[in-house]
């Protein structure tokens, strides 16, 4: 099974950006991003969000996630911090954009022959 650092180096090198282009547009910064590639440190939640967003890819894609349950609770690890409301209505969000990228046939998963591009 790939990690998830793997699959955020898969994402870089598909979005063609350098690993500091990657660290500046998420925020993150380049020595953590590089330990979280290399597998060394876990990437947190609010990171692989982060990363999603600067590389066009989801959230379930970079965590690994393909069952809807696994991509709520992973929706639901996202908003650590937020009161039940506020929770309430990230995952409601989530699961709209979900429902919309499975109506656009835009996947939320990697798909092909192999479960990790």
């Amino acid at each position: 099974m790939t990690h998830v650092g793997a699959r955020i180096e898969r994402a870089r090198m598909d979005a063609g950006t350098s690993q500091r282009a990657l660290a500046d547009r998420s925020g993150i910064s380049q020595a953590t991003l590089s330990r979280i590639i290399s597998g060394e440190r876990t990437a947190k939640m609010p990171e692989i969000v982060a990363i999603a967003w600067a590389t066009g890819r989801t959230v379930a894609e970079l965590a690994g996630v393909a069952r809807t349950a696994d991509r709520a609770q992973c929706a639901a690890r996202a908003t650590n911090g937020s009161d039940a409301d506020g929770m309430r209505q990230k995952l409601l969000s989530f699961l709209e954009l979900n429902d919309f990228l499975d109506d656009q046939a835009i996947p939320a998963t990697i798909g092909g022959d192999t479960e990790d591009r």
